[in-house]
């Protein structure tokens, strides 16, 4: 089932990120890197047309209260979000504390590892600190770079699903997840 999560007060730090919730002021870093031809259309949006659909998008951000805004030597460089994953689809995780994550990141800092280094934190908070039993994250299967911040991550293919786009695509999806004690294994020696 999925945990009710609020991130509104909540600040996560990496060694080289600032994972914080959103604020208004955030709007041009936000409308810079999404409107960016080949940013959204990887997660399932296009591109953001003007600085309204960026400030309509960032006030759901806000008062959604569950989606970090990533900030690198203090510009907003992606998001990450702490979504509701589709509990009618999955109904086999009902008696588990799960979420799916999602994730965008500018093209201006793809392949420095940023989005694997977020991802991790964001992992270890929801399994240490919120209980989450499992957590899921899908990407498109022509992605290969979400794909490789999963499998960095430790998450494994769960099932092939389709997922309706905002732009009214389907896009063939691979599932996956990541069990907490998967991830307990995995960090044992780090401690």
């Amino acid at each position: 089932m999925n945990k009710e999560i609020d991130i509104s007060n909540l600040t996560l730090t990496t060694s080289r990120l600032i994972l914080r919730p959103w604020k208004l002021s955030d709007l041009d870093d936000f409308y810079e890197y999404a409107s960016v031809d080949g940013v959204g259309q990887m997660a399932g949006w296009l591109p953001h047309e003007n600085k309204e659909v960026s400030a309509r998008i960032l006030k759901d951000f806000i008062e959604g209260k569950k989606t970090f805004a990533l900030v690198y030597q203090n510009k907003v460089i992606g998001s990450l979000g702490i979504e509701k994953y589709n509990e009618a689809e999955l109904k086999e995780f009902d008696p588990l504390f799960a979420r799916e994550l999602g994730f965008v990141l500018s093209k201006d800092y793809w392949g420095k590892g940023l989005m694997s280094e977020a991802v991790q934190e964001v992992v270890r908070y929801l399994f240490e600190d919120e209980g989450l039993d499992v957590i899921f994250c899908g990407h498109f299967v022509s992605n290969h770079q979400s794909k490789r911040v999963q499998e960095k991550n430790g998450f494994h293919f769960y099932k092939k699903i389709l997922f309706t786009t905002r732009f009214n695509t389907v896009e063939e999806t691979n599932l996956n997840l990541l069990y907490r004690e998967e991830w307990m294994k995995m960090h044992e020696n780090t401690k």
